[in-house]
């Protein structure tokens, strides 16, 4: 029998949704896609005037946080010509990241980090980190629509000189969109929400405070709804809001998340 077989389950991302979706019917289930997540990238003359900074060699370290924001770094240099001299400033640093899909970007541009997390998490990161002194330093800190406060305290109790850089930031989902998932939830119709980012989790308690709803919905994911989260960063948000059963995949990936939904109800069952 086919585990997900009569549940209906919320995807409340907006990337890989079709191939998710695939995935939870391959399994019996049927995918509700309802995203939870805008995002806006920022124009690029912001950006193109820090790639400018960034190329001039000045930096000590590089903290990459997410794999996009990366390869938007990259492609921005890239545009301005400035491609080569992106990539001899990477390798002229010292390189934190923080997730494999920033490690697999830093890799396909020849770049290895010289410390990374244990966990996916950016407490994982800040630990790493620890092992380094960065007071003076010059650090560039790549970070995205998520604030990452614990990066920005350690920096700052360490006496480093730091820069924010922001490729792109998270906008709210569409009012109607939060208003049908929390109505579907209300109402039952949903079995398991499937989460990929922090920022899902935010969103979706935000609207739901908002509209008086929040400990409803709390309640909810304690008793008939399943919160399936991506991996330890999301799960933590998840957590901050109030919500303690979560199913996490070993490896941190979308495709897993769903298969790790299939044996937490195998084994309920």
């Amino acid at each position: 029998m086919k585990r997900l077989e009569g549940k209906t389950v919320a995807l409340v991302g907006q990337r890989k949704v079709e191939e998710i979706s695939k995935i939870v019917e391959n399994l019996g289930g049927t995918p509700l896609v309802r995203p939870a997540q805008g995002t806006i990238f920022l124009d690029d003359t912001h950006l193109e005037a820090d790639i400018k900074e960034l190329v001039k060699g000045n930096y000590d370290w590089f903290i990459f946080t997410t794999g996009v924001g990366t390869e938007i770094l990259y492609k921005t240099a890239d545009k301005l010509g400035l491609a080569d001299e992106f990539l001899s400033s990477l390798k002229a640093a010292n390189i934190a990241a923080r997730g494999y899909k920033t490690v697999n970007m830093l890799k396909k541009l020849g770049v290895t980090p010289t410390v990374r997390d244990d966990d996916g998490s950016t407490a994982g990161l800040v630990r790493a980190l620890h092992s380094f002194s960065f007071e003076g330093k010059h650090v560039a800190l790549q970070l995205h629509g998520d604030p990452a406060p614990k990066l920005i305290d350690f920096l700052s109790n360490q006496k480093a000189q730091f820069k924010e850089i922001l490729p792109y930031q998270h906008i709210p989902p569409k009012a109607e969109i939060m208003e049908q998932l929390i109505n579907e939830l209300i109402s039952g119709k949903i079995d398991a929400v499937n989460f990929t980012s922090a920022p899902q989790a935010r969103f979706l308690f935000s609207f739901a405070r908002e509209h008086g709803q929040a400990d409803h919905i709390r309640e909810l994911f304690k008793s008939s709804v399943v919160a399936v989260s991506v991996g330890k960063v999301t799960a933590a948000a998840l957590k901050e809001e109030g919500v303690d059963r979560i199913v996490i995949p070993d490896q941190e990936r979308m495709g897993s998340a769903i298969v790790a939904l299939e044996h937490y109800y195998q084994q309920r069952d």
